[in-house]
């Protein structure tokens, strides 16, 4: 009986208003949910892109490494266990299925790579050799590509997982199920060093 008084007591003008008020609310609301999923998409995709960059520049150093180990053979026949442990972790690295994975095997590559350039520096004949100085010089510049496409993507991952994290924006990606990435990081310290090409 309460409400029926109260809303007996209501005026046209002041109803118009409340109903004004409840969809401008949820105009508000929905617009708000709109952006916000857009941006969850946008960067979701743009972790993807990071990650593809990251990808190409993988591959493309992951085609060198035979050209690489096919010039040395012939000067390091007695290192012929480091050349068959890079050509397994060039293996490993094609198959890894995460990111946290692959960032341990390129690690391990990269070192590897170190490794194998460190020892070529005894042999002045190879130092000397046109081919391998230009395969250490191509590395070495996918090596660049690699830290940059990193930077970016790691980047891209920060501003995802915030996103993802961070209130109320939260609740919209448990809803839809968006999830933070992964960073890209090589754990060994060493191995961020760009391989040195002396001529």
């Amino acid at each position: 009986m309460y409400d029926h008084v109260f809303l007996t007591n209501i005026t046209k003008e002041e109803y118009q208003i409340m109903i004004y008020i409840i969809i401008g609310i949820i105009a508000i609301t929905s617009i708000y949910l709109i952006l916000s999923y857009n941006n969850l998409i946008k960067k979701k995709n743009m972790v993807e892109e990071g990650w593809s960059s990251i990808d190409v520049q993988l591959k493309r150093r992951s085609n060198l490494i035979p050209n690489i180990i096919n010039s040395v053979k012939g000067y390091l026949s007695h290192e012929k266990k480091l050349l068959e442990g890079i050509t397994e972790l060039r293996s490993q690295s094609e198959v890894a299925n995460t990111v946290i994975d692959q960032g341990k095997a390129e690690s391990s590559l990269s070192e590897s790579l170190m490794n194998l350039f460190a020892v070529a520096e005894n042999y002045p004949e190879l130092k000397a050799n046109e081919n391998f100085l230009d395969l250490q010089k191509q590395l070495q510049n996918i090596e660049t590509d690699i830290q940059f496409a990193r930077r970016y993507y790691n980047g891209t991952v920060r501003n995802n997982n915030n996103l993802v994290e961070a209130f109320p924006t939260n609740l919209i990606a448990n809803y839809f199920n968006f999830s933070k990435a992964e960073f890209f990081e090589i754990e060994d310290h060493n191995v961020r060093d760009v391989p040195k090409v002396e001529f």
